[in-house]
């Protein structure tokens, strides 16, 4: 958006639509009060269409194409080696500083959607309401709140714990009440939290469709966080919305991926957010960890981009390293790039909102180096974010190596 409330053309020498699939050469995207009112080939755009002040950012030798959704971040979380440990020991106004910035770093990477599935006290909330009032800088955000999980289960220490239907239903309510998005429940155990068995199922059937049943009551979708294969089956008879991890994880750390399962989550609306990173991707070069993602989406999974930004050793800022971890996992290029835009607005309940460039809109887009559609490592360095009509332009990107741990690997 321009500071005088001008209208914007951005203009490149490719843009890129991902609903299909396609790149054309010079296109532009006019966006007029944070919604997009025009997007094209630029030898079609008619100026007299478009009356008034018009201000014109030519980008050169770029592409456009629309902002990026990570459907699985943590903004309390700072991704180093011990993320539980500094948030349990910061205060709640020590937590909403690392959450803003957090918040900065999506952006910067490019991701101007993004889901937080987990923080304590509502923080998430408080950094949802300061970004969509323009005090503070951050992609559009859907919060959870604490995740529901049973008493000492997995991320007990951010206040979610229900031990019974009632208990649920009553904090299903709770959030509600206090201005989440959507739930999110912990259908297994998880590797953060000690004493806490990831291939174990936490709840029971009963128990979990009561958390979907409230929740989907009050209009809010279901995000259950599942490693084994009994949570996993659980959490789909549920009818939860989307699958996280997803990793039909063993007791001894190997995958091992059900058939019938895999075919039963194709056939159903659910959609697989299997939160790839970073570490997730060495361990898959290196033969420590085996994807389910390639056989998911063989199957015909709705599968969704996600990174789990925030645990040990993943970074707010290393959005495309999922993106090219699916890639090697076996999923198509063009698939990718859907995953991360128009069907994971669509898993996400925005596709009317955002995820494509379409006039009427959001003003969510991005200019990278290159073509995506052909390679995605352009992803990596963004050199222009807009979201929601705000201008961004990403600040050097200086990540680290960090050898990978089983704590960053899977949460």
């Amino acid at each position: 958006m321009h500071p005088d409330g001008i209208p914007v053309l951005y203009t490149a020498d490719r843009l890129l639509h991902t609903d299909p699939v396609r790149t054309i050469a010079a296109g532009g995207v006019l966006a007029r009060g944070g919604v997009i009112e025009w997007v094209g080939p630029m030898p079609e755009f008619d100026p007299g269409a478009h009356p008034g002040p018009l201000a014109r950012e030519d980008l050169g030798d770029l592409t456009l194409m629309p902002g990026l959704i990570d459907a699985h971040v943590h903004l309390g979380f700072d991704g180093g080696a011990d993320p539980v440990g500094r948030m349990t020991s910061e205060s709640d106004v020590q937590q909403v500083i690392l959450m803003l910035a957090s918040a900065r770093e999506l952006l910067e990477a490019g991701v101007t959607t993004a889901r937080d599935l987990g923080a304590r006290g509502y923080l998430d909330v408080a950094v949802r309401r300061a970004v969509d009032e323009g005090t503070a800088e951050g992609p559009r955000l859907l919060t959870a709140g604490a995740p529901l999980t049973v008493t000492g289960g997995h991320c007990w220490f951010m206040g979610g714990e229900v031990d019974d239907e009632d208990g649920a239903r009553r904090m299903v309510r709770q959030h509600h009440k206090m201005g989440v998005d959507l739930i999110k429940v912990m259908s297994t155990g998880g590797y953060m939290t000690s004493g806490s068995t990831p291939w174990r199922a936490q709840f029971t059937a009963r128990q979990l469709r009561a958390v979907v049943e409230e929740a989907h009551h009050l209009g809010k979708r279901v995000a259950a966080h599942c490693h084994g294969i009994d949570g996993i089956r659980q959490a789909l008879a549920a009818g939860v919305d989307t699958l996280e991890h997803c990793s039909f994880m063993c007791a001894d750390g190997s995958t091992e991926v059900d058939p019938e399962l895999v075919a039963a989550i194709a056939a159903s609306p659910v959609y697989v957010s299997p939160t790839m990173n970073s570490d997730v991707r060495t361990a898959m070069a290196s033969g420590t960890w085996v994807s389910p993602v390639g056989e998911l989406h063989r199957r015909g999974a709705r599968i969704i981009a996600s990174t789990d930004a925030g645990v040990g050793h993943t970074s707010h800022r290393d959005y495309a390293a999922a993106l090219e971890a699916l890639e090697e996992a076996g999923m198509p290029i063009d698939a990718v790039l859907a995953a991360a835009t128009s069907r994971a607005a669509e898993a996400l309940g925005l596709d009317a909102v955002t995820g494509r460039l379409v006039a009427g809109l959001s003003a969510d887009l991005i200019a990278v180096p290159g073509d995506p559609a052909s390679d995605l490592r352009v992803l990596r360095s963004p050199r222009l974010v807009v979201a929601r009509g705000r201008r961004l332009v990403p600040r050097p990107r200086a990540l680290s190596h960090v050898e990978p741990s089983l704590t960053g690997l899977r949460a």
